[in-house]
């Protein structure tokens, strides 16, 4: 399973219905955090997410962006954690993060490691990299994209049984790759019996920017693009002095990178509880688009073939 669960979706500052930012995604059991607005504790909560979480990635140090990781490192050490815990983010992490979970401490109460990550870096996880490239926001921001490797291609049971393979182990070997010998000398190898390789998935998350040309490359064909709107097309000039993006103009990005799926969060405050204008601006660009909101869970599925 791959999925994604919004736990802050508001821009700046929390209203009555968004928090601030901080987005949980969950793959095959392994949880992973996008930023950590002030709250976000309450929010995994509230939303069912698990502190057994391991990582934390931040896209930038706006105070709407990590504040919540005194409050969480604080709960956690409260509750006994002993795991050690890695927080990653663009250069000048070590210098913010740091002082960050050792407020009311002398300590961090578990360990934490804090490394720092520069644009074009990707770190090599099991069945999925993780890809860190340049926004246009805050000096340094950084987005993020959760690539699954390709799988397999889909093995068929009934021309192996026509071929005369026993079912069992062999057809677990051919089906990576290996050539096998069956009980009367005759070799059979995937070609025969594997189609070709599939996909994996792609999630994209921005955290706050302007449209730029990074998110659009990396976000190509991308299953799910998070992406910033905080505003309607008739703020376009505040969106571009405080380097941020329209609806429309995530919908633009959504559209020239041809995603299947697109999310938008960092909801200003004036469109919180109604923010069908966002909505339907970004439709009129990309129509497969929704306006995201905390709670809600959005999974990914693997593509057809």
């Amino acid at each position: 399973m791959l999925a994604v669960t919004f736990l802050g979706t508001s821009a700046a500052r929390p209203t009555v219905e968004r928090n601030v930012s901080a987005i949980a995604l969950v793959r095959e059991g392994e949880t992973l955090l996008f930023d950590c607005g002030e709250g976000t504790q309450r929010q995994m909560m509230r939303y069912g997410v698990s502190f057994a979480l391991k990582e934390i990635f931040f896209t930038h140090f706006h105070a709407d962006h990590y504040l919540g990781v005194i409050g969480l490192v604080r709960t956690l050490g409260l509750q006994g954690r002993e795991e050690p815990m890695t927080l990653f983010g663009p250069p000048g992490a070590s210098r913010v993060l740091s002082r960050a979970i050792e407020l009311g401490y002398e300590r961090a109460p578990f360990p934490v490691e804090i490394k720092e990550l520069e644009p074009g870096t990707r770190l090599e996880r099991r069945g999925y990299d993780l890809e860190v490239y340049a926004v246009d926001h805050a000096r340094g921001a950084v987005g993020y994209a959760v690539r699954e490797h390709e799988r397999l291609g889909r093995f068929d049971p009934a021309r192996a049984e026509a071929l005369g393979v026993p079912e069992g182990p062999l057809w677990g070997r051919i089906h990576r790759g290996e050539r096998v010998v069956l009980p009367d000398g005759r070799e059979v190898g995937s070609a025969e019996l594997v189609g070709p390789s599939r996909p994996g998935r792609l999630v994209v998350l921005t955290g706050d920017t302007r449209p730029t040309a990074s998110v659009v490359e990396v976000a190509k064909g991308a299953d799910l693009l998070v992406h910033e709107a905080t505003f309607t097309d008739d703020e376009r000039d505040r969106a571009a002095e405080t380097g941020h993006s329209t609806a429309r103009e995530a919908a633009g990005v959504a559209k020239a990178a041809g995603a299947l799926q697109l999310a938008l969060v960092h909801v200003s405050a004036r469109y919180s509880a109604n923010p069908s204008g966002l909505l339907d601006e970004a439709r009129e660009v990309f129509e497969k688009t929704v306006v995201a909101k905390d709670g809600m869970t959005m999974e990914v599925p693997f593509r057809e073939g």
